[in-house]
């Protein structure tokens, strides 16, 4: 087992104490946004190993399939969406064959690799994902008396269906909306949030947003859009090809190791809104939360049936005077997430974690239990024959039919 010293990434919607008092230290100027543990060249692991120089963990645990992140947010993140693997692999090798240097701000495709991710809320945790249902979305906008909001309501009635609602992102995106619009839709919204009229939140959230984004075409889109709140120890599967924005809060991510972001608003960076649409024209992937699976007396596993990540929190206690088994993995990166614990493998080697701390461990540790009090958080390859947990769709009745209604290609 090896400690790591992770990176840290430092964004305008991060939060100056979060991340810090999470691992111990004190708040300072920088709105810490996320910590990286893995090996993603863009932000890799070191190992520390007493009595020797930190290495990079590729060079102990060659190239990891997941990346593992602590995420805080005290605003919303940009409206985004990931690519599936094909888009990835195309669009990665055609910026490489432009010339396009990979730490370009212009740079979409970092790596050529898909990226589904999956939250795990390790504080109350609001985040948009995912395209309401067309009736939904009507309610919305009929319920906004603007001019704009009316025709774009006309335009859905005229396209229903998955279609519609992204030839509705296109317009929005193409059309060059002006700021007295969004401003003069947002405070319709404010009126009937304020008179307690609102539908699923949708109008409480695009007030929410112009605080931050006052003429970002990302608050129309929001609309949209389904809020979801997590709870601490609820977890949220995204695919590839799932349109989101966090929204505020503190939360474990872990996905395939890929740094591909398609964005269109809600950001200081560089926007791709037809690269954004093309992924989102491969269909609708499902929406849900993860229900976990016990293992154990102590461990809950989120396992969202993808090939490259699960992850398993344990709620360690003298409840196990043996320790807490961790499940099996031959490569793991555990973070502790509470308390003060310590792991022992098979090699009877004892680490001590406290908050924040983490480590990798490999092929060569075997079995691993966790002593003390406190929780602690694995991401790992899983073995494919473990049972997946259950994907609960996050809105109930959803028109399964509207996934892949009006999806243009030879199956349409």
């Amino acid at each position: 087992m090896y400690l790591l010293d992770n990176a840290s990434r430092a964004y305008h919607w991060g939060s100056a104490s979060d991340i810090p008092r999470f691992l111990g230290q004190q708040p300072g100027a920088e709105r810490l946004a996320e910590v990286w543990m893995g090996t993603h060249p863009l932000g890799q692991s070191t190992v520390v190993d007493e009595g020797s120089a930190p290495v990079a963990l590729s060079q102990v645990a060659g190239d990891l399939p997941f990346m593992f992140k602590i995420l805080a947010a005290d605003r919303p993140l940009s409206l985004q969406v990931h690519p599936n693997a094909a888009l990835a692999a195309a669009g990665f090798a055609a910026e490489e064959a432009a010339g396009v240097p990979i730490e370009a701000p212009h740079r979409t495709y970092k790596d050529a690799s898909h990226k589904p991710e999956m939250a795990y809320a390790l504080t109350t945790f609001d985040t948009l994902v995912g395209f309401r249902p067309t009736a939904e979305i009507l309610r919305v906008l009929h319920g906004i008396d603007t001019p704009l909001a009316q025709s774009l309501a006309d335009d859905l009635h005229a396209s229903p269906g998955f279609r519609g609602i992204v030839q509705l992102v296109e317009r929005l995106l193409s059309d060059g909306v002006g700021a007295d619009e969004i401003t003069t839709l947002v405070d319709v919204c404010r009126e009937l949030s304020d008179s307690g009229i609102d539908i699923k939140r949708a109008y409480v959230t695009a007030v929410e947003i112009a605080e931050f984004y006052p003429d970002d075409i990302g608050v129309i889109i929001s609309l949209m859009l389904n809020r979801l709140t997590l709870q601490p120890g609820e977890a949220a599967f995204l695919g590839a090809g799932i349109i989101h924005a966090h929204l505020k809060g503190m939360c474990l991510e872990v996905m395939a190791a890929s740094d591909n972001v398609l964005r269109a608003g809600l950001t200081t960076k560089a926007l791709d809104p037809e690269g954004l649409v093309q992924c989102l024209e491969e269909g609708m992937s499902r929406l849900a939360r993860v229900t976990p699976e016990p293992f154990g007396f102590s461990t809950d596993i989120f396992n969202p049936d993808v090939e490259e990540f699960a992850l398993a929190v344990s709620q360690c206690s003298k409840a196990e005077p043996d320790g807490t088994l961790l499940p099996p993995a031959t490569h793991r990166i555990v973070v502790c997430t509470g308390g003060e614990v310590e792991l022992v493998n098979a090699a009877d080697q004892h680490v001590k974690l406290g908050r924040g701390d983490s480590i990798y461990a490999g092929p060569d540790d075997g079995e691993i239990r966790v002593l003390g009090t406190g929780e602690v958080a694995q991401a790992y390859t899983p073995d494919p024959d473990v049972p997946v947990g259950e994907l609960v769709d996050l809105v109930a009745g959803y028109d399964k039919r509207e996934l892949t209604r009006g999806r243009r290609g030879p199956d349409a």
